[in-house]
């Protein structure tokens, strides 16, 4: 029965109706209360318009805070002001208003409940008038028809006006509720997505660095002893693959800090340094190009193919026993990718990881798929990616 309401739009609304009712009443006092007796005012006629204002723009007052008490204190009024004898006076714009209330603001209860007021309402005060303050006296029965039927359809268009035009606001209103629930929904959706590509791209850059760190780390490890040229060498490329990911890594904290453009992204060319750092990390992959790219792929292709290779070599490097093989067709519509690396028995989850889960999305994407899973004693990564025309 009652609505959440700001403090500020109850105060707005009951001095609204005081203003209403503070010139409508006057107004009907004047023009219909010297006609309740031959010589002035009747005490008890003015009375009666008085209270029947009150309940009426108290249901104004109250309108968009409880409808349907609103429209019962409507109706009171409406009461009062037939039992009192008046016709229609200036008063009942707190009527319309009210059936405006309940089509805009009221519960799916309260808003059929105003529909079926305004059609009850309507056939009330046309029997009304006929009946009661006698419109039609002095005419035929006919004449009495006709014109109480012209004052029902009158009171319908007034009363239905009234509660169709509530009826719209509720429609616009609910438009917005809706548009703004929908750009939340994109704006959430659009921050998720960014959390999701700067949390891949993390994952890709930090991994597979942490990787060949981690691999040139336990060689020097061993090799100190033997032979300290391949731990200088191996501490050369730890520092050189650590700077790398810093500058990836800060350059990622730049979008996402000051909402730039993406940056120099890893191409092609780049995939060369890429195999040398596995190299360095003690894999050595075999790679296959057949057949060649026939011109310039699109650069998110080229991003897709470089991440995706760092990442199976990433797993390579961490999961894997000896060489890897890595395939790439590019072909007239499209560029395949196949990695295949020998992983030890004691590596069961291998595959389930954020890593493989970077992969299928990189994949995704550009339009493209993504598959990887065991097979046998090795671990297949094999990706198939749209290009279009080349460049």
């Amino acid at each position: 029965m009652i609505r959440p309401l700001s403090r500020t739009a109850l105060v707005l609304d009951i001095v609204g109706a005081t203003l209403l009712f503070s010139i409508l009443t006057p107004f009907s006092v004047v023009f219909y209360g010297p006609g309740t007796i031959g010589q002035g005012i009747d005490g008890a006629a003015v009375a009666a318009i008085v209270i029947a204002g009150i309940l009426m723009f108290g249901g104004v007052a109250i309108g968009r805070l409880a409808p349907g008490l609103a429209l019962a204190a409507a109706w009171a009024g409406a009461i009062v002001q037939m039992l009192s004898g008046f016709g229609p006076l200036p008063i009942d714009v707190a009527i319309l208003l009210v059936l405006y209330a309940t089509a805009a603001w009221g519960s799916r209860v309260v808003l059929w409940w105003g529909f079926g007021s305004a059609l009850f309402g309507a056939f009330v005060s046309a029997v009304y008038l006929v009946v009661v303050t006698g419109v039609t006296s002095g005419t035929s029965g006919w004449d009495q028809l006709t014109t109480g039927t012209l004052l029902l359809v009158v009171s319908v268009l007034a009363l239905g006006f009234a509660w169709v035009c509530g009826l719209l606001w509720r429609v616009i209103l609910r438009a917005r509720r809706t548009r703004s629930a929908q750009l939340e929904a994109e704006s959430l959706a659009a921050e998720e997505q960014e959390r999701v590509r700067i949390a891949r791209d993390m994952h890709d850059i930090v991994a597979h660095s942490l990787a060949v760190v981690i691999a040139q780390a336990d060689g020097a490890r061993y090799a100190a002893v033997a032979k300290p040229e391949m731990a200088t060498e191996a501490l050369g490329t730890i520092a050189q693959t650590a700077r790398s990911a810093l500058s990836d890594v800060r350059l990622l904290l730049t979008q996402l800090r000051h909402r730039q453009g993406d940056g120099p992204q890893p191409t092609l060319a780049d995939l060369e340094a890429l195999f040398a750092q596995v190299r360095q990390a003690g894999v050595e992959p075999r790679i296959t190009v057949d057949p060649m790219p026939p011109g310039e792929p699109p650069g998110a292709i080229q991003l897709a193919v470089y991440r995706i290779l760092q990442e199976a070599l990433t797993n390579a490097i961490r999961h894997g026993d000896g060489a890897v093989d890595v395939h790439l067709a590019w072909l007239p519509d499209r560029v395949d990718i196949e990695v295949r690396n020998i992983v030890g028995s004691e590596q069961p989850q291998i595959g389930v990881g954020h890593g493989v889960i970077g992969m299928r999305e990189r994949a995704q994407l550009v339009g493209g798929s993504l598959q990887a899973e065991r097979q046998g004693a090795q671990f297949v990564v094999a990706a198939s990616l749209p290009i279009g025309e080349v460049a």
